[in-house]
């Protein structure tokens, strides 16, 4: 996994900051502390999957497409590494080898799990509630 997934979220979450307010790529780079490119790169992709919406013109910008309590941790993932394998094997362990000959076989249940397990946590947590966290560490602050 690389930091898109990272970004992506940290996208979604300002965009819940900004309380139905579109907000441009260059002010969520501002936030993410990286290139309007980037922003925008992530953001067709987040729109792809229906996670976020653009308004044009003046004032304009992204949008969430749904309520942040809508969105989850797994969404974004879908959206962003929806064809990155996390867990990725060896591709040519030795096949005279009575562990290389079986390795892969072995790990590919194993992985399978961890998958399951990761996919059903990042279920669990939605935008708003990360909203919500930081809006209480803000507030504490």
């Amino acid at each position: 996994m690389n930091t898109r997934f990272a970004v992506a979220t940290h996208i979604l979450t300002f965009l819940q900051s900004q309380e139905g307010l579109p907000a441009s790529s260059e002010l969520i780079a501002s936030s993410v502390n990286t290139n309007p490119t980037l922003i925008r790169r992530l953001l067709s992709q987040l729109a792809r999957a229906g996670l976020t919406t653009s308004q044009m013109g003046s004032g304009g910008g992204a949008l969430l497409a749904r309520p942040a309590s809508s969105v989850t941790l797994l969404d974004v993932h879908k959206a962003i590494d929806e064809d990155v394998v996390i867990f990725p094997l060896h591709q040519e362990p030795n096949p005279k080898c009575p562990v290389g000959r079986h390795i892969n076989k072995v790990l590919q249940g194993r992985i399978a799990d961890v998958e399951r397990a990761m996919e059903r946590e990042l279920a669990r947590t939605t935008i708003a509630d990360l909203a919500t966290h930081i809006s209480t560490i803000n507030s504490a602050a």
